[in-house]
């Protein structure tokens, strides 16, 4: 993870690991059967620091936003490695811990069985999936990243108002939507849903 964060992600190779380690390549492939068994292993790492000193709370709702925070810090810390993995199946320990809280905190919201399994990945996909679209836009050059902020305060602002009147009516409010307020707002539309989906059930 520490050499995808220094030189990016395509640079990690067992010949690079080897080097980075001390040891031929060759001691690498002891420990994984190929470079995608690495990456897998790669996703389990960053589930396992989201999930470290993690207690779930008595309250569902609050345990999945805190559980959803944590994984988002955890691509932020590492947006090389989650731009590349964070879509994976890890199927590995801490991918099983991270489900049975959540699936578990589903469960205690009054959902089950297949409703309850749907919501899960659902769940899962739009953390992950969020976090990795940040990773990415962590991961563009300087250049690119600030002229991507200043297209809502530029561009957008001054479109026509005649032609595009929805996009008038909201764009002096678009550049005070950051990353915090997206994934906040996005995570409790998703909560909101679920509870709307237990109370039906």
């Amino acid at each position: 993870m520490a050499i995808m964060e220094r030189d990016g992600a395509d640079s990690l190779t067992f010949r690079r690991l080897g080097t980075e380690l001390g040891v031929d390549h060759t001691a690498v492939l002891r420990h994984f059967g190929d470079k995608d068994d690495l990456l897998l292993a790669v996703t389990d790492r960053l589930l396992a620091e989201s999930l470290d000193g993690f207690a779930p709370s008595p309250e569902w709702r609050r345990t999945l936003t805190d559980l959803a925070r944590r994984v988002r810090r955890a691509c932020r810390v590492h947006p090389h490695a989650a731009a590349l993995v964070a879509g994976r199946t890890a199927r590995r320990d801490a991918e099983f811990a991270g489900a049975e809280i959540v699936i578990g905190a589903l469960r205690q919201a009054g959902l089950h069985g297949r409703e309850a399994a749907s919501c899960y990945r659902a769940l899962v996909d739009v953390a992950l999936a969020y976090s990795a679209f940040e990773a990415v836009q962590l991961t563009l050059p300087a250049a690119a990243a600030a002229g991507d902020r200043r297209a809502w305060s530029r561009e957008y602002l001054a479109l026509p108002p005649e032609h595009y009147p929805n996009i008038a009516s909201v764009a002096p409010h678009l550049p005070e939507v950051d990353a915090e307020d997206q994934f906040e707002v996005a995570l409790e539309l998703f909560l909101d849903a679920v509870e709307l989906r237990a109370r039906r059930a």
